[in-house]
């Protein structure tokens, strides 16, 4: 609800235009679990009149079945509209809310406190400039509360307000406060932190919120409404070099080409000179357009089409940019992680990374370490957990351009995508690119893919056999290698057992491993098809994130996916090693089909069934349909 104002009834022309020309400030509450900071915005929001009375009459009856204030208002109800959160007092996702004053309108994101939220926390930070970071008075700095200031300050916000709350159950202790801010600035000072604004205050009784309070005398600066109203927060990006993601190519006739997108950074003119990283062409800035006409100037924030004096090629993803301070155009760097999924982040593993408008297939390289976010210490590690936070290598499939995330925000940031689920499972803030993404070069050579196939008189394929253990791959494969060195073939088999006596020997067996194995195995095979060669893979390769990888380095039809079904009993009958009976009885931990999963191929291009036909029958009609 907007601020109350006389003009509502008398100009409402003009109180909109007063409205629009106000600035626009964007805050997070943050800290640990029922440290008061739904309680807080709902006492902003109440003391300032912006409560509807349908809202009061909900609020007071919802504070006698549900609040947690016995018979007085319960603000925190204002904010936490989850049944879940009701039920538990707390807070499980971010809730947004919109109020103004007669200084400035402000977008509040009430974030959760709870460990297991913490992606949730980042999400409400990332578009933030100022943290609230409650303390409860009785408990001081908790572990949460070092997390969430970490976690701040790696989202980019650079100015907090720290707010000593539940001041009436310490007696307004001026002793208690000194402590606590005094503890809190020891432990961020390496944060990096502008400005640290420290008040005592009680969300629930209403102190140093809206008016000063008469019960901390000792304490003589601002309330907590009047720092926001007047907290200086200059838009940065205004004054950084001109960045353009193209979200569309306009082209609606034969007469207009446009380049729409939102200006993330800078200032732009028709006139200015700008270029395209990815193909490093130069033009100039035609027009502005928008629909209420041309603009003689557009600044960051702003949503434009752009013309250019010169045909040049750009699509969707590009960045255009200015001439002068161009980003980085590489196709590997570091960056800062948050996981955001259950299911673990695994190097190795193919995932999508988008970036604005930007998106490519990306590859999780290496995990450098991981960050303990309550300590600040470096720890070693080989995956991601959910609500963990790691400094990694990524690789993308393709160049994108893009600047360190502590230089511009809106253009150093990333989400990564399951490439099956669609669900988001990262947040990434990129650190700088690698030397060797732009050192590296790929050398031309003459003889082709295409002339080694011709030499050799076959169409190059890779063969990957997939299936439980036991399933008869190896035994499969081998025959049909046999069949077809018989009649003239170039082959070479890569056996899953084979190959960890060498190019494998250092990996293991856990999921992490498991993924880097047929990281390595793919690579291989496509080298193999390169030469012009038919290569069988015999692997479990139980994942079918690492399957589709494999295929995706191939051209169409190269791979061939062949599904050797053999249910689990047959296999465990089998049991040619005996792997089984050690992972039954619990001495050969992560076994696919005991106590690992096994994703079986949805549309392979050969399926057979091993447990009903012979090996020789199997293998002579794999030979009849890839021939």
């Amino acid at each position: 609800m907007a601020h109350q104002s006389d003009l509502i009834a008398e100009d409402i022309a003009a109180y909109l235009k007063a409205q629009e020309e106000k600035s626009m400030l964007r805050f997070i509450t943050c800290g640990s679990v029922d440290d008061g900071k739904s309680t807080l915005i709902g006492r902003l929001l109440w003391d300032s009149k912006l409560v509807f009375e349908d809202q009061l009459a909900a609020l007071e009856v919802d504070s006698k079945k549900v609040g947690t204030q016995g018979d007085e208002i319960d603000y925190a109800l204002l904010l936490d509209g989850l049944q879940a959160e009701r039920e538990q007092g707390i807070t499980i996702d971010v809730a947004y809310r919109f109020f103004s004053t007669d200084k400035r309108k402000f977008i509040v994101a009430d974030t959760p406190g709870h460990e297991q939220y913490t992606r949730n926390m980042v999400t409400g930070a990332s578009t933030a400039e100022v943290a609230i970071i409650l303390i409860d008075a009785r408990k001081g700095v908790l572990i949460q509360t070092r997390r969430h200031s970490f976690l701040t300050s790696l989202v980019g916000i650079r100015k907090v307000v720290l707010a000593i709350n539940k001041m009436d159950l310490v007696d307004y202790s001026e002793d208690r406060y000194h402590a606590i801010v005094e503890g809190y600035k020891t432990f961020a000072k390496d944060l990096g932190f502008e400005e640290i604004f420290c008040i005592p205050i009680s969300a629930l009784k209403g102190d140093n919120i809206i008016e000063e309070s008469e019960r901390t005398p000792w304490y003589q600066g601002p309330t907590l409404m009047h720092h926001l109203e007047h907290v200086e927060i200059t838009n940065n990006a205004l004054n950084k070099p001109l960045r353009m993601r193209v979200q569309w190519v306009n082209r609606p006739n034969l007469d207009f080409r446009g380049f729409s997108g939102t200006i993330a950074s800078g200032v732009v003119h028709p006139g200015d000179a700008g270029v395209v990283p990815s193909s490093g062409q130069v033009s100039t800035v035609a027009r502005i357009v928008t629909m209420d006409g041309d603009l003689s100037e557009a600044v960051a924030g702003q949503s434009v089409t752009i013309t250019l004096e010169d045909e040049i090629d750009i699509s969707r993803g590009d960045m255009l940019c200015c001439t002068e301070q161009r980003p980085s155009y590489a196709d590997q760097f570091e960056a800062h992680v948050v996981w955001m999924h259950e299911e673990e982040c695994l190097p190795g593993r193919s995932y999508l990374l988008k970036a604005g408008s930007a998106t490519a297939p990306a590859t999780v390289t290496a995990l450098k370490h991981k960050i303990n976010v309550n300590t600040l210490q470096r720890e070693p590690g080989k995956t991601l957990e959910l609500n963990e936070v790691g400094i990694c290598n990524i690789s993308l499939t393709k160049p994108i351009s893009f600047d360190p995330y502590q230089e511009n925000r809106n253009t150093g940031n990333f989400i990564l995508i399951d490439r099956f689920t669609n669900a988001t499972v990262g947040a990434g803030m990129i650190d700088f690119p690698l030397r060797r993404a732009t050192n590296i070069h790929w050398q031309s050579i003459d003889i082709n893919k295409q002339s080694r196939a011709e030499l050799n008189d076959q169409a190059p394929m890779v063969l990957w056999f997939t299936g439980l253990s036991g399933a008869g791959k190896s035994t499969i494969a081998n025959l049909v290698e046999k069949k077809l060195h018989s009649l003239g073939k170039r082959t070479y088999l890569l056996d899953g057992d084979n190959v960890r006596h060498g190019l494998n020997r250092d990996l293991g067996f856990t999921d992490v491993d498991r993924v880097e194995n047929i990281r390595r195995i793919a690579e291989t095979a496509k080298l193999f098809v390169d030469a012009g060669m038919i290569v069988l893979t015999s692997f479990i390769s139980p994942f079918k994130s690492e399957r589709n990888l494999a295929r995706e380095l191939l051209e169409e039809g190269e791979f061939v996916e062949i599904f050797v079904n053999t249910p689990l009993e047959i296999c465990e009958q089998r049991d040619p090693k005996g792997l089984y009976k050690k992972a039954r009885a619990g001495e050969l931990p992560n076994f696919t089909g005991i106590d690992s999963d096994y994703e079986p191929p949805e549309n392979p291009e050969i399926m057979v069934e091993a447990g009903t036909k012979s090996a020789e029958e199997i293998s002579e009609e794999i030979v009849a349909k890839i021939l």
